[in-house]
This record gives structure tokens, sequence and C-alpha cells, in this order.
């Protein structure tokens, strides 16, 4: 408990005309020493039987950096009184104009809420809080660090990694669209997918624009008096299969290489294809759909820097890398710096499976249609080998 500066003029003044009181006489300055005391003692006794506030956080929605999130909090008093609340913001991320600080009358379930923006990749925190309660004249204060007894911290069930009286804030990579690739690059990705979706050999066919030239039947294009091109059609060619992804980084590289997998999944999954993913802090079993999105969306956000094993680069379909030189996605022996696979535009909601737009999710506000941006590019011959790719 703290006397305030307009305390200690109060206690100043009491002090003066006690002086002259005793100097000239009290009967003349009664009329103000009294009520000054009464004033003094009052806040003191106001301010020493306040108790610690009880503070319960509400959850704090996870999404993309640049989005901004509501920080809720609901402040519980045994009586009335004034008080000052500072949330602390930890890094990754910013409040503007000093939001996170406001002038309360505490009450039974006073609500404190502010906008914090998310600035980086990974799990940050909101939190302590500290509530400063005062007197109504402002003479005494009284400061309190931290939670005592929350409903937050009972309800074990609704956030299991807060940490007393902190809220973790998720914050996802950065997710680029690849519809603005190369139809050439895309095509590998196509090819990743589909060699894990050839159960058995159904007929041939003749070659149509878009076909992969490792499903040329060159034995049978050979007989062919025209020369036209033979390929290959399977009995589930038509259905996506399942691919596994490798993630790895060089120290300091760990945002590239979120970046880059979520982006490559992100494509996978609107394509409908199953999609395993293995990072330097844990893995994702192959699923799809909007909750397996949100889960690896997750583990990409937590993860860190470091290398896959020689057995996990080996049995990848596709492996993501980040080092030094860049960040490259290897298909089969093929190397595609990301740079040349992904668009400007980026993603800041989760979409949807199986489907080029956006759909509506409980990733908070701040989401946006993501920007599409199509190739135009016209194809010569079978050389080509790539099959078209809308968003």
């Amino acid at each position: 408990m703290n006397v305030t500066r307009r305390g200690w003029a109060v206690v100043a003044v009491v002090a003066f005309c006690l002086l002259m009181g005793w100097e000239y006489g009290a009967r003349s300055l009664n009329a103000l020493v009294a009520p000054l005391v009464v004033v003094v003692l009052a806040a003191v006794l106001t301010v020493y039987r306040a108790d610690q506030p009880s503070i319960d956080r509400h959850p704090v929605d996870e999404g993309f950096i640049g989005d901004r999130r509501t920080v809720g909090l609901s402040i519980t008093a045994d009586a009335p009184i004034a008080a000052s609340v500072e949330d602390t913001v930890g890094d990754g991320l910013s409040v503007e104009d000093g939001a996170n600080v406001a002038e309360l009358t505490l009450a039974d379930g006073s609500e404190f809420s502010y906008e914090a923006r998310l600035e980086t990749r990974g799990v940050h925190e909101v939190g302590p809080v500290t509530v400063t309660v005062r007197d109504v004249l402002g003479l005494v204060r009284r400061r309190f660090e931290g939670e005592s007894q929350s409903q937050s911290q009972l309800n074990l069930g609704r956030n299991r990694d807060r940490n007393q009286d902190r809220e973790q804030v998720l914050v996802y990579p950065e997710v680029y669209d690849l519809y603005g690739a190369s139809r050439r690059d895309l095509q590998a990705l196509d090819d990743a997918v589909r060699e894990h979706n050839r159960e058995e050999f159904d007929h041939l066919r003749e070659y149509e624009r878009g076909d992969s030239l490792r499903d040329v039947h060159w034995k049978s294009t050979a007989k062919r008096a025209d020369g036209e091109l033979v390929v290959k059609e399977f009995v589930a060619d038509e259905d996506l299969g399942a691919v596994d992804l490798v993630a790895e980084s060089t120290p300091r590289r760990d945002d590239e290489m979120a970046s880059a997998a979520a982006s490559v999944v992100t494509y996978l999954l609107e394509m409908g294809v199953v999609v395993g993913v293995a990072a330097p802090d844990g893995s994702c079993p192959p699923r799809s759909g909007y909750d397996h999105h949100r889960s690896v969306l997750r583990l990409l956000a937590r993860t860190g820097a470091g290398e896959a094993t020689d057995r996990e680069r080996r049995e990848a379909d596709i492996l993501v890398r980040a080092d030094d030189e860049g960040t490259f996605v290897r298909i089969d022996d093929r190397e595609i710096p990301f740079d040349r696979l992904c668009d400007d535009a980026l993603r800041t909601a989760i979409t949807g499976t199986g489907t080029g737009t956006d759909a509506a999710s409980d990733s908070g506000p701040g989401g946006s249609e993501r920007e599409t941006k199509t190739e135009t590019e016209s194809e010569t011959g079978p050389d080509d080998g790539t099959a078209g790719v809308t968003a």
C-alpha cells in the first residue's frame, strides 16, 4: 500500500495546519484539519480492506501473422472500488496507444478487453495483469500483481497450456498461395500425389494435354504408325492419394521452413489429398479435412529448427528444407526453390477442404478472402507434361 502524490499533499496540509495550531491555537483550524484527517483515514481503511481481485481470462483465438485478436478479462472485486488495470503483452504481439491499460471501477464481473496484433509465428503470452486499486479521491493505492484464485485456472479443460495468470496466443506461420507458380512446378506436386495412387493398371489411351510424361507407355507408342503418344490409365487414377511431407531447417531458419511447409500442405489439402507432416518438434499422421489442417498449422506454429534423419529424407514424398542458401521443396530428385512456387498472396484464414476458396472458420476476426493469381502461360505440346491448376 502506497500514498499517492495527492495523498502526500493532503498529509502535508494536515501537518502544516497542526503546526500552525500548535503555534497559534487549533480552534480556527479545526474546520479544515478534521475533515482532511477523516478523508485520509477513510482512504487508508478502504484500500487496506480491499482484497486481491479475482481475474478470469477469456481464451484468445489462434490466427495468422497480421491478424488482430481480442484479449478479454473479467475482473471481480468484493466491493466496488476504483482501479487501473494493465495487462502485460509479450514478445510477438503488439498493441496500439496503450490499449492494454485502462481505468475501471471494479465490481462483480467488470469486463476489460483490448485488441492485440499478431506479429510473429510461435507461441506468445499475454499476462500477468497488474491491478492497482485506490480510494475515490486517489490518496492511497495498493498494487496487486497476478491472480489469486481465478476461474481460468479452475477450468482446466479450457486451456491446459495456461501458465497461472497468463494466456497463450498461438500464431500460425505465413501461408502463401501456390496457384501463381508455373504449371510445370505445380505438376511436380501433383505427380508426388499420384505416385501413391496407382492401385491397378486399367487400360491405355491416347495422350491428352496435361498428362504427365511418366505415364507415357513408350512401347505402345513406338508401335503406333501415327507416332501419337499413348498413356497408361489406372483404376484409381482419379482419386487422390496420401503424401508424407518432412520439414527440416538449420538454426534461425525455422520460420522459412514452417511457412513453406504450411503453404505446400494447404495446397495439397485443398486438392483433397491425405497429408502426413513430420517437423523437428512433432508430427501429424496422414489425414485430411479442416481439423487436420488446424492441427498441422498448430504443429508448424510451435516447431523450431532441426534436421531430419536420413531415413526420414529417403521415405519422404516431399521434403521441405530451409538453410542459409534458401528454402527448397524437394520432390523425388527434383529440387524447386520455394520462392518460385509461392505467390505474393498471403492466406489469412483456414480454408475448406477440397476447395479453392476460403471457408468461414473459427480462426477469429481479421480473416479476409484470399487473393488468387492464375498463370495463363500457353502449352505447345506434350513436352510440357503439365495440367492446368485453378484456384
